[in-house]
């Protein structure tokens, strides 16, 4: 059914336009430097660009073989992974890692971690289209090492 829908829309935009764009609100917005204004962005631009997607995406070819078919398949999905990634990182409102968030930094610039907080793994049970997805948490507990923040300098 999925692959019927693809095929049927014959819209105007290529898939790859498209995914370059979504790839381009990701960077701007879910990269490794985010903040809260661009994640919320980001979360009303993908749902756009996804139903952009589904009303004017053109898959050359047939349901046979065809190249084209299989990326719209991919970059329909990437659509819902993106908006779980913006969602996540909105909801873990510290720098950690590689990630830097813009209210989430010392008086010098470094990186401020919150392990009071969001000292667990994620993982996030997804509830249906335009449904909120569940978050689940895996409490990270170290016997070995301590977690501390971090200096670059």
């Amino acid at each position: 059914a999925r692959t019927d829908r693809l095929l049927a829309v014959k819209g105007k935009r290529t898939v790859d336009n498209l995914h370059r764009e979504l790839g381009k609100i990701m960077w701007e917005h879910c990269g490794m430097a985010r903040n809260k204004q661009g994640l919320e962005q980001a979360l009303q631009k993908i749902p756009a660009l996804r139903e952009e997607f589904w009303k004017d995406v053109r898959v050359l070819g047939g349901s046979a073989l065809n190249q084209s078919l299989e990326k719209a398949g991919r970059v329909a999905d990437f659509f819902e992974l993106g908006e779980l990634m913006c969602i996540d990182a909105l909801n873990r409102r510290e720098s950690c890692g590689g990630h830097f968030r813009g209210e989430s930094q010392t008086e010098d610039g470094e990186a401020l971690r919150h392990d009071d907080e969001f000292a667990y793994v994620s993982a996030w049970e997804w509830a249906g289209l335009d449904e909120r997805p569940v978050l689940h948490k895996d409490d990270l507990v170290y016997t070995a090492i301590e977690m501390k923040q971090r200096s670059y300098k």
